[in-house]
């Protein structure tokens, strides 16, 4: 019963945390136009936020290692809900980019805590459904953002902000109150010294370690997501002449077929099969979901092809986390504070490249996604040896956790 109220909590905080990175999305144009600004102020907000994150994952995930859990979920959730309101009160160019960065800092150090949590509280074999609902949160937080930011910033565009705010202040009292720490004093790493800034060597040094083919997996997997994110908008405009109305209703659908996805048959289909099976089917499915969204020609084969491509995409991002937090060598903070790094990295280079290539041709971004996919699962094939796959425990060891 604990871990379940325990997997709720981390649930509603990371669902807070993309609620709040996702009502900025259809609010974003007005705001940068009311104060003078122009595509390139868009587009420099958009990636600051994910260039902060990848620049300070690593360091929140190794100071968790070192002060534990709790604390830093804690600061990540009330930082992002501070931040928040000074997005909201900004009044110029540069106090959104001020905002925007430290948003970017302090949730950062949401989501690799909240992997690590989980793989200090659960078994080698339920650890994929574990990552699983991480994924779930996010494309949760995703789907809902939009449509609440827009509903919202007709009246004000203010109070998406504030409301995201107090839902952060929220999601920080059930961690304070409820959550328990799982890492005790005596696991947590204090042979090094505290991280004080952006580890560029050490997740260089990390590509030839025992996580190097993972943690390329995980920046592969985002760049080529955010060839389908980055453009899908503008592409159904510009092809079919969709109404934001319209896009929203099938962002809806696309989320919530990944919600479920991620949050209950990632569990099923790793327990059943293993994380390297079902990476591999992920890579390999993707290369022609991609390529599917291209056939589509009316409302309902895009929902459909769309739908059908994050179905074979959803598995792939918490398949390589419980990956990677297996085969951690060192401590599990650290070690997903890299793979979030990776998945961020891949987030700030896919939008520029996909607008790069929306510019060239208007089918490129797709065909770009199943490249990368098709050059992942390759290079699965020579890099990801088979695992054996781990019964799961007796309804007895279970029901005593």
């Amino acid at each position: 019963m604990f871990k379940n109220r325990n997997l709720a909590i981390l649930f509603f905080t990371l669902v807070v945390v993309m609620l709040g990175f996702g009502m900025i999305i259809p609010i974003l144009p007005f705001l940068v136009e009311k104060f003078g600004g122009g595509g390139v102020a868009m587009g420099l907000l958009m990636a600051i936020f994910s260039l902060m994150q990848f620049l300070f994952s690593p360091i929140w995930g190794g100071l968790s290692d070192r002060f534990g859990r709790k604390p830093i979920l804690l600061l990540g959730a009330l930082g992002n809900g501070l931040t928040m309101v000074g997005f909201g009160l900004a009044t110029d160019l540069w106090t959104l980019y001020l905002f925007r960065a430290l948003g970017g800092i302090l949730s950062a150090a949401t989501m690799p805590t909240a992997m690590a949590f989980i793989s200090d509280s659960t078994e080698e074999h339920e650890r994929g459904g574990g990552m699983g609902i991480v994924g779930a949160a996010m494309g949760v937080g995703m789907v809902l953002g939009p449509g609440i930011g827009g509903m919202l910033g007709g009246a004000s565009f203010q109070m998406p902000f504030f409301l995201a705010a107090g839902l952060s202040i929220l999601a920080a009292i059930l961690l304070w109150v409820f959550l328990p720490e799982s890492l005790p004093v005596e696991k947590r790493d204090s042979t090094h010294s505290v991280l004080r800034g952006p580890q560029l060597r050490a997740m260089w040094a990390a590509l030839f370690g025992p996580l190097g083919f993972l943690l390329v997996l995980a920046f592969l997997h985002n760049f080529a997501l955010t060839n389908f994110e980055g453009i899908f908008a503008f592409y159904t405009e510009s092809r079919y002449g969709y109404t934001s109305q319209t896009i929203g209703i099938i962002l809806t659908v696309v989320g919530l077929v990944s919600a479920v996805v991620q949050g209950v048959l990632t569990g099923v289909a790793t327990r059943k099969w293993g994380d390297v099976a079902v990476t591999k089917v992920s890579l390999f499915a993707s290369i022609f979901g991609f390529l599917l969204m291209l056939t589509a020609r009316d409302l309902f084969t895009v929902i459909l092809t769309t739908s059908i491509f994050i179905l074979s995409n959803a598995m792939l991002r918490p398949s390589v986390s419980s990956l990677i937090s297996k085969r951690a060598a060192g401590g599990q903070g650290q070690a997903m504070g890299l793979n979030n790094a990776y998945m961020s990295l891949g987030r700030v280079v896919g939008p520029l490249w996909a607008g790069k290539a929306l510019d060239l041709n208007l089918s490129f971004p797709f065909m770009t996604g199943s490249l990368i996919m098709l050059i992942g699962f390759v290079a699965s094939l020579f890099f990801l040896p088979r695992e054996t796959v781990r019964k799961e425990a007796p309804l007895e060891t279970q029901s005593a956790d």
